[in-house]
């Protein structure tokens, strides 16, 4: 279940983010299983426009080299989808 959150609401689960300095990997699970997954949902033709300041809290994490396969960025890599970067996520953990 997928919920919005306010940007400066403190969360401890896993966030999905392209500011990332580590990747997401098996031993995320304990963090995804206790506290579950954030995505940043925005457009990647807008992403200069994230205030990603304002996201500190959450163990920040980006995907390995991945290609996507949505309609839009098909065959692009790391131009997922928030569907498409949440499987990932779970199927990596």
């Amino acid at each position: 279940i997928f919920d919005r959150m306010p940007l400066k609401q403190p969360f401890r689960g896993i966030v999905l983010s392209p500011e990332a300095k580590v990747a997401v990997s098996p031993s995320d699970l304990p963090i995804l299983e206790k506290s579950g997954m954030s995505l940043i949902d925005c457009s990647w033709a807008r992403l200069q426009e994230i205030p990603f300041r304002q996201m500190q809290s959450g163990h920040h994490r980006l995907l390995p080299f991945m290609v996507a396969a949505n309609t839009v960025n098909y065959g692009r890599p790391f131009k997922l989808t928030c569907a498409e970067a949440a499987a990932a996520t779970l199927y990596i953990c």
